[in-house]
């Protein structure tokens, strides 16, 4: 990794005042590359999601702007003149590094824009960090959206090795590593569990399971509640907190809960929840399960490395490559009896202070200048 202030960054894509995993993982690349000796200035969306497309409540942090990073709000997504005077703005300053992180084919023709107009300075060379090439939610176009993105990048990184496979489908010449994504360590620190269920007006005699993050259908949540209507869940001082905005029709899971009368062994917080909240409900809990139906890689795994919390995830996409089973969690079959006995066995045998140490060792592979040097490797 080459440590100079003479070496230029910019990032463009989520960032503050927008909210979310794709801001928090821009500002702590960002942040990464300042600590190496990097300039670095991010470019973020005026407008990422036209209203009729974003299944949330808002798009935007009410939280305060971090004081130590360099954005500007600039890039509307479907405005092409805004794409052209970014790109033009960019191939001026000639960075050393442009770098997109790329998670859905509507945002190919904006990000593929800016990249072709910034490099043809013919310095810059545009990296791509990509979540997923093809969506989880497939809709007309996508693949010609996505290969006009390919098309403007000159390598990139993948977050997951299927990411990796599924890339080549689209170009097999440019260079392109795969590097797990790195831990979310900018959610505070570790705190006593008593301390953080107190926070959140937890009773401190009960088990706590964690869902966490946005709920979209893939995700699997209706999997876990029909996990968590097992009777030797039932059975068990054992409740599971949902914290997170649904993306999606809640009442599916209205339903579930309803049917299986689970509403006394679930703790509800399904909104946003802030940056500097995040952090209680992982240090409250003792296991994260993450019961996916189908992923490429997950920042919710990353979030629990740094808070050392062992996890369950289903046998899809990279997962399995990052929770090593039975000594970070479990990894199980996609299908609801597979999760409750994983949640039993780590109760009855008395896993978590075995699994915490594994997670605390397991979490020194992921860092961020690991993923800077694969960026080096690149060209």
């Amino acid at each position: 990794m080459i440590n100079s202030s003479d070496k230029s960054v910019v990032i463009v894509g989520s960032a503050f005042p927008l909210r979310g995993g794709l801001a928090n993982y821009n500002e702590r690349l960002a942040k990464a590359y300042q600590q190496a000796g990097y300039q670095v200035k991010i470019f973020t969306f005026s407008l990422q999601y036209p209203n009729f497309l974003f299944p949330g409540k808002t798009q935007y942090s009410d939280e305060a702007a971090p004081s130590d990073l360099d954005i500007e709000v600039v890039l509307n997504s479907v405005n092409p003149l805004s794409w052209i005077k970014l790109g033009l703005k960019i191939k001026k300053m000639k960075p050393d590094l442009l770098i997109t992180k790329f998670w859905i084919p509507f945002m190919g023709p904006s990000l593929g824009t800016v990249a072709r107009i910034a490099k043809g300075n013919k310095f810059t060379k545009v990296v791509s960090i990509i979540d997923n090439i093809i969506p989880h939610e497939n809709r007309p176009g996508d693949r010609f959206l996505a290969q006009y993105f390919v098309k403007s990048v000159d390598g990139f990184i993948c977050m997951s090795q299927a990411v990796l496979d599924d890339l080549e489908t689209f170009d097999s010449k440019k260079p392109k590593i795969f590097t797990p994504h790195p831990v979310y360590d900018n959610f505070g620190d570790l705190m006593p569990k008593a301390a953080a269920k107190a926070e959140l007006n937890l009773d401190i005699d009960v088990s706590y399971l964690l869902f966490f993050g946005f709920i979209r259908d893939y995700k699997g949540l209706d999997l876990l509640l029909l996990a968590m209507a097992d009777e030797r869940i039932r059975k068990a001082n054992i409740k599971l907190i949902i914290a997170g905005e649904f993306y999606t029709d809640e009442q599916v899971y209205r339903d579930i809960i309803a049917e299986h009368q689970l509403e006394n062994q679930l703790i509800l917080a399904t909104e946003f929840i802030p940056d500097s909240r995040v952090g209680y409900y992982f240090n409250a809990a003792d296991l994260v399960v993450q019961p996916y139906k189908t992923a490429t890689q997950s920042g919710v795994t990353q979030i629990a490395y740094h808070f050392e919390k062992p996890m369950v995830v289903t046998k899809v996409g990279g997962l399995p490559e990052i929770v090593p089973h039975l000594k970070a969690g479990y990894v199980v079959e996609v299908e609801p009896l597979a999760i409750a006995d994983a949640i039993i066995d780590f109760y009855q045998e008395n896993r978590e202070e075995s699994f915490r140490k594994h997670c605390k060792e397991e979490k020194k592979k992921y860092l961020w200048e690991t993923l800077l040097s694969k960026i080096d490797l690149l060209f």
